[in-house]
């Protein structure tokens, strides 16, 4: 089972920008699909933004313009740039690995924006 850690969170102020990296133990050409989420207080997990082995990526509406995935395969790590952070942006941010299979976990980096 390949071991996601994720890393990068902190605090930083609104319109500041921090950079998130998940080291995968394994490679993670094995997956579907690599991707962060992200949990907010009293609110559901829900997708930031992914991408797909081979060729694409997906996002929230809400981080579009803000945010970039992307992947050093060589590395087995994937990264999200997030610019521009606003408050809402607060949460604990999770990588995820996906396969037909199943799908896998890291343990959250906190991110919080605030003045």
């Amino acid at each position: 089972q390949v071991q996601l850690v994720e890393s990068g969170g902190g605090l930083v102020q609104p319109g500041g920008s921090l950079r998130l990296s998940c080291v995968a133990s394994g490679s993670i050409f094995r997956f579907d699909a690599m991707g962060w989420y992200r949990q907010a207080p009293g609110k559901q997990r829900e997708l930031v933004a992914e991408s797909f082995t081979g060729v694409g990526t997906n996002y929230a509406d809400s981080v579009k313009g803000r945010f970039t995935i992307s992947r050093d395969n060589a590395k087995n790590t994937v990264y999200l740039q997030m610019n521009s952070l606003k408050p809402e942006d607060t949460a604990v941010y999770y990588c995820n690995a996906r396969r037909v299979t199943g799908e896998q976990w890291g343990q959250g980096t906190q991110v919080t924006v605030s003045s």
